[in-house]
């Protein structure tokens, strides 16, 4: 009799964060009364207008759209969480590098033009046998992937000799990333592809002019108070394409859900989908755990820059946190239209990869929204937005989106200058919004701690 009464014991006592219909039915009522669906479209408004020029990085526009972000944290108290600078801002130097000359010579032999890749922020390079830098071989039998990602992290000076089986991959890479890289004269990385036995001399001569500039996240975060270091991050990405130029201009109206949309002819790329509705949501989300005040653990709440030009923002962010003391990501991208499966649904990228996705349906339960997973997996949406800066260490980072990414109804508007305000579903944005902050509720508590992510696959 005592064995069965323990028994029920633990059952009740690890089901003890399950949430009743009834419980989440009074936690939406709060959410309701919290969450001001004029005030999301205020924000989207804002943030997709024309005077933002559609947040190119390094326009004035995007500097517009942070400034607008700060104000927004900072009228509703939330404190700066820039971790290394600027208040709101945490900013870092870019660089656009082109290269104007190279050579590197192996054992008193000259390598061939088409054979040399070198990455670095600095103007010049001058090696001539330097014991400062260290030689590693990137042999046929290692993860291409990995061992580049890895020589990128080391902060080192590297002459790289490459078997030629990565020459392919290797030589077709762009330098620098599409938006810069991050400014670090003294990281060098000479790619050599070839096979040259041990190398016993070398010498390397690089020239190259370089532009370097700012780019910035705005972040800002409501401390815990369990005071014990562990985080909430929810973002999205404030910047989009720019302006448009010669034949990026879409000349013909959309037909969307069997609807002409009818707008003005332009060359700005607005990006209300993209992500002026993920930023909303974010800053909604903001706005609703402060008015709370309740949140055990310290929520951030971060805008990143340069998403469309390979992740700059999250990839920099990631790189200045703890992953350990990160609990759970709420990456949110693209929540304008309705999904496939109609009005108050959306789907998590990488759902089966931990358990956010269970806590967060099971926060959910009796409501009419639903969390679905991300049906589009062939477009690989788990690594290609922000939140594979913290997936990649373990941490259940994951992507909320509503945009239909294949078939016949696969979004249209995506990355042109049609994507504006007026196509935009705002009642199932707030639903989204709201969804978010009733499911994420006992993660912000400590109620809920998500499993870690094990697969990282890229597919």
């Amino acid at each position: 009799m005592k064995i069965i009464t323990l028994i029920a014991f633990v059952a009740i006592a690890t089901s003890s964060f399950a949430q009743t219909p009834e419980e989440n039915a009074k936690a939406m009522k709060q959410v309701d009364k919290l969450i001001d669906q004029k005030d999301v479209e205020r924000i989207i408004k804002t943030l997709s207008d024309d005077n933002m020029q559609g947040r190119g990085i390094y326009t004035p526009g995007i500097d517009k759209a942070a400034t607008f972000i700060a104000s927004e944290f900072k009228n509703a108290g939330l404190v700066p969480a820039s971790f290394d600078n600027d208040g709101y801002r945490q900013s870092w130097e870019t660089a656009t590098v082109t290269p104007v000359s190279s050579s590197v010579t192996i054992n008193g032999k000259a390598v061939a033009a088409d054979s040399i890749r070198i990455t670095t922020s600095a103007s010049a390079v001058n090696w001539n046998n330097d014991k400062s830098v260290e030689v590693v071989y990137l042999s046929a039998d290692k993860d291409f992937a990995k061992q580049t990602a890895e020589y990128a992290k080391s902060g080192k000076k590297l002459l790289i000799i490459v078997d030629p089986k990565f020459a392919p991959m290797l030589l077709g890479r762009r330098g620098g990333g599409r938006g810069g890289m991050k400014v670090n004269d003294n990281q060098v990385l000479a790619y050599v592809v070839g096979n040259f036995g041990e190398v016993k001399s070398f010498k390397v001569d690089y020239a190259a002019n370089v532009t370097k500039r700012q780019l910035f996240n705005v972040a800002a975060m409501i401390p815990g108070k369990a005071n014990n270091g562990e985080y909430v991050v929810f973002s999205g990405h404030y910047d989009h394409l720019g302006m448009a130029t010669g034949n990026r201009i879409l000349e013909k109206d959309t037909v969307v859900d069997g609807k002409k949309v009818v707008l003005s002819r332009d060359s700005i790329y607005n990006g209300a989908d993209d992500d002026a509705s993920g930023i909303t949501a974010m800053i909604t989300l903001a706005k609703y755990y402060k008015k709370l005040n309740n949140n055990q653990r310290t929520l951030i709440f971060i805008a990143f820059t340069g998403e469309e030009s390979g992740d700059l923002g999250s990839g920099h962010f990631g790189e200045g946190m703890d992953p350990s003391k990160a609990i759970a990501m709420f990456n949110i991208e693209m929540i304008g239209t309705t999904p496939q499966w109609g009005t108050n649904s959306a789907y998590i990228t990488g759902f089966n990869r931990s358990d956010f996705g269970a806590i967060l349906q099971k926060n959910l339960a009796g409501t009419a929204f639903n969390f679905h997973a991300d049906p589009y997996t062939t477009q690989h949406l788990f690594t290609r937005s922000d939140n594979w800066a913290l997936a990649q260490y373990g941490v259940p980072a994951h992507t909320i989106s509503t945009v239909i990414m294949e078939g016949d109804k696969r979004d249209k508007l995506y990355h042109t200058v049609k994507d504006e305000y007026k196509t935009l579903d705002i009642n199932n944005i707030t639903a989204t919004i709201k969804a978010v902050a009733l499911s994420s509720r006992t993660i912000v508590s400590g109620q809920d701690t998500p499993t870690k992510i094990t697969d990282l696959s890229r597919n």
